[in-house]
C-alpha cells in the first residue's frame, strides 16, 4: 500500500485522516477513540450540556466522516481541524437551541472555559482532558492579555471577529491581529509541548 507523502509520520492522526479519507472503518474507530475525548471536554465546555455536547460529537464524526477527505496537512494539525468541526457544530447547536446565546451573553466576571467546572466526563476522558488543558493554560499563560482574551472569546465562547471587536472595543484588524497572533504562539507552544 501506497503511503501519502504528505502525510506526516510523527502525527498519527494525520495517518488515520487519510486511511479515513479511503473509506477505513477501522482507521476511523481509531481516529475516535483516540480524539473523542478532547473533542468532548471542548464540546462540553462551550455548550455546558452533556446532552448536548454527546448530540453535537455524534454530529461531528459523521461530519468527520464525510469531510475527511478535505483536510490538507498543510492548512494545520489534525486536532485543530477536527476541533474547528466540533466547535462550529457546538455554535450551530448554541443558535439553534438557545436563542438568548447573543454578545450581550458574555459576562466579564464568570470564570474563563478553562477555569469552569467540569460537568462531568469520565475518568478517563478526565484524564486526557487534564492533561491537554494545563498544557493548554501554560501556553495561554504565554500569550499578551488582549489575545489570550480574545483567542478565548472566539473559540470557547463562539465570538465572530466583528462580535470581538465590539465587545473589546477595538478596531476590527487589531482583534483579527490578536486572534491570529495569539492561536499562531498556542500551536507553536502546544507542537513544542
Amino acid at each position: 500500500m501506497a503511503t501519502n507523502p504528505a502525510v506526516n509520520p510523527d502525527d498519527p492522526l494525520e495517518g488515520l485522516l487519510a486511511a479515513v479519507a479511503r473509506g477505513d472503518r477501522s482507521a476511523f474507530a481509531e481516529l475516535y477513540a483516540a480524539t473523542s475525548a478532547q473533542l468532548l471536554a471542548l464540546l462540553l465546555r462551550m455548550l455546558q450540556r452533556r446532552d448536548w455536547a454527546e448530540e453535537a460529537l455524534q454530529d461531528c464524526y459523521v461530519r468527520i466522516w464525510q469531510k475527511s477527505d478535505g483536510y490538507s496537512p498543510e492548512r494545520g494539525a489534525p486536532m485543530a481541524w477536527l476541533a474547528t468541526i466540533a466547535r462550529y457544530r457546538a455554535l450551530d447547536l448554541l443558535r439553534a437551541r438557545r436563542p438568548e446565546f447573543t454578545e450581550s451573553s458574555f459576562d466579564a466576571d464568570k470564570p474563563s472555559p478553562l477555569e469552569a467546572p467540569d460537568p462531568g466526563p469520565g475518568p478517563e476522558d478526565g484524564a486526557v482532558e487534564r492533561e491537554g488543558i494545563g498544557r493548554l493554560e501554560n501556553c495561554l499563560k504565554g500569550l499578551l492579555e488582549e489575545q489570550r482574551r480574545s483567542v478565548l472569546l472566539a473559540y470557547y465562547e463562539g465570538y465572530t471577529h466583528s462580535e470581538l471587536a465590539r465587545r473589546l472595543k477595538a478596531p476590527l484588524g487589531t482583534v483579527k491581529s490578536w486572534v491570529r497572533r495569539g492561536l499562531l504562539q498556542l500551536r507553536d507552544c502546544m507542537g513544542a509541548a
